[in-house]
């Protein structure tokens, strides 16, 4: 069913990643439809456009989507909170009525005296204290199973004002008389007392458990020091319980609220910027803006043009913006924040994944439906990173093979455009290097090669690769020297270590960025020279250790000989077969060649 719509949503579901996420669903007039989540983003938006829907509904919003995009995260947890504040921030068309219509669970602490602590699924702007949301309910529960087990907090419902406790209306209930409440509600316990607990539980829903640890421990030893064992031993069995204990976000710490983070990717032409909204430590907005250069822009002044864009169209008022670098230029009455470890770093790592996620979406898409101009842009980078004169349009590549100085070979893989064009591949036999000499053999192929190629008017390459570090390069280069070729080819070598770009004469390296696109073309080339030499390397020693009797018979090939030994099973076995049979096997004139020289012996 996928080719019964645009040639842009084919491309769209053919990039999709294989990871957890969330994506969304847009119509021509960019109005978003639907927000779901996903195990696996591939499969589960794929399934939409291949499936027959029996419902209705289903089947007119599928026919109404123009547009896909996709918001990657690390775990499917992650996916489900975040597409649940998604939904509540953005309300689609299709989410009103959810298939799978969960409302996160948040803890909440009551405004109230001797405020309860408990969940709830229904987060109001009122005066309560709400943490959350919780996509794993256990986790939740587990921070409240610790706070029941080591602090008595009431869970009554009744009015406990202060004029309300004076009417002496109230009697002790049960939680009182085994233990999990001292009983507020007949004043036997104060006010203070009791908002110190919630002092420490609020710690440990945010998670700072090490600090309430770290107080706890304090005031187990000034008990232990006044001789109250009893009350020490009422904070020693908190102190287990809590170093048993982790309450973590599902996305970051829940005290990350109200921040901006953004990060940015870049090449020559656009910049791509991920912007979060974080809310109690979970995203409730994300977008990705792409943004071409006019005058060759710095990635400063990208980000800062971004933070104005999002800041605008998110009406954000955060003081906090989490970047990957500073900003000399200051926004009022906002701090910038560059994190090296912890949860914001986490958030600036996850920004520049869905950021590098959506432009290899964009190239991938660029590939399908525009494939000469994706092919422009790939050439025009390599002759930027290369330091090139002309864009590589073929490149050769060369990586020799030999155990100890024997069978040494060597193999050209060809690259046309930046892809493979294995018929245009070439292998060489080493005829005048004894020994292991991999310089002499490099020298060898390369002039043996670059001869040819003038003296039969075949294309010249505009870049050779040559898989090996200077030494390999240098003997290649002297090739070149005595065709008079410098500076009609550019050469480079790629040693294997470290991705070392070497130039000849310039004993500094080029370094590329590992997810550059020239060093994968590079990477490829090298792959496959070495691919393609260890295959003709084996199929030569295979044929010189296996070498029989048949292989002296002139005429007949190596190939042959192996067909005659499958056969007849030996040589014996062969020189007794009849004509007939050697005719059905190889041919008459073949057969001949081989009846006259056992003949002759």
């Amino acid at each position: 069913m996928i080719e019964f719509y645009s040639e842009f949503i084919q491309s769209i579901l053919k990039t999709l990643p294989d990871t957890p996420g969330v994506y969304q669903y847009f119509d021509s007039e960019n109005n978003l439809l639907y927000v779901g989540k996903a195990k696996n983003l591939k499969k589960r938006v794929t399934s939409y456009f291949t499936k027959e829907h029996d419902n209705g509904r289903l089947r007119l919003m599928v026919k109404k989507i123009s547009n896909i995009k996709t918001i990657k995260v690390n775990t499917e947890l992650d996916a489900l909170l975040l597409e649940n504040n998604l939904i509540k921030s953005l309300k689609p068309k299709y989410n009103i009525n959810l298939r799978d219509d969960k409302t996160y669970p948040w803890i909440i602490i009551k405004n109230e005296p001797f405020s309860r602590v408990f969940y709830t699924r229904q987060k109001r702007n009122d005066l309560n204290e709400y943490y959350g949301p919780y996509a794993n309910v256990k986790v939740m529960h587990n921070v409240l199973d610790v706070i029941r087990h080591n602090y008595k907090l009431r869970t009554c419902n009744l009015d406990l004002s202060e004029s309300k406790i004076k009417k002496n209306n109230y009697r002790p209930c049960l939680e009182f008389h085994i233990g999990k409440c001292l009983a507020p509600c007949v004043g036997k316990q104060s006010l203070s007392e009791y908002n110190s607990q919630l002092f420490e539980v609020r710690k440990i829903i945010k998670g700072d458990v090490a600090l309430t640890i770290k107080e706890l421990k304090n005031k187990m030893q000034i008990a232990a020091d006044n001789l109250e064992f009893e009350i020490a031993e009422e904070y020693k069995n908190k102190i287990n319980a809590l170093d048993n204990f982790q309450a973590k976000s599902t996305i970051v710490h829940p005290s990350i609220n109200n921040t901006d983070v953004l990060n940015i990717i870049s090449d020559e032409k656009t910049g791509y910027v991920t912007y979060f909204k974080i809310i109690n430590g979970t995203i409730v907005n994300s977008q990705t803006i792409e943004l071409r250069k006019r005058l060759d822009e710095t990635n400063e002044e990208l980000l800062l043009f971004a933070i104005i864009e999002f800041r605008n169209r998110f009406n954000s008022t955060s003081k906090e913006i989490i970047l990957p670098f500073e900003l000399e230029t200051k926004l009022e009455n906002i701090n910038y924040y560059v994190p090296k470890i912890g949860d914001k770093k986490h958030l600036l790592d996850l920004c520049y994944k869905n950021a590098l996620l959506y432009k290899q979406e964009k190239e991938a898409q660029q590939a399908i439906l525009d494939p000469e101009k994706n092919t422009e842009r790939i050439m025009n980078l390599m002759m930027k990173d290369l330091r090139l004169n002309e864009q590589p349009r073929r490149i050769e590549g060369f990586d020799n093979s030999n155990i100890q100085g024997n069978y040494a070979v060597s193999a050209m893989p060809v690259f046309i455009n930046g892809k493979p064009d294995k018929k245009e591949y070439r292998h060489f036999n080493i005829k005048t290097v004894e020994g292991p000499n991999d310089f002499a053999s490099m020298e060898e192929v390369i002039f043996r090669r670059y001869s040819r190629v003038i003296d039969e008017g075949l294309p010249m390459p505009q870049l050779i690769v040559i898989d090996g570090g200077k030494g390999q390069l240098s003997a290649a280069y002297e090739s070149l020297k005595k065709l008079n070729l410098i500076g009609k080819v550019a050469i480079i070598g790629i040693a294997k270590r470290l991705e070392e770009i070497f130039f000849p004469g310039d004993p500094i390296p080029l370094y590329l960025d590992k997810r550059s696109e020239t060093l994968k073309v590079i990477q490829h080339i090298r792959d496959e020279a070495h691919r393609f030499g260890i295959t003709h390397h084996r199929n030569k020693r295979s044929r010189e250790t296996f070498k029989t009797e048949l292989n002296l018979i002139k005429g007949i090939s190596d190939k042959t000989a192996e067909k005659l030994l499958q056969l007849f099973k030996s040589v014996n076995g062969v020189k007794n077969a009849s004509k007939a049979e050697l005719i059905n096997a190889i041919g008459k004139s073949k057969s001949e060649l081989v009846a006259n020289y056992f003949n002759n012996l």
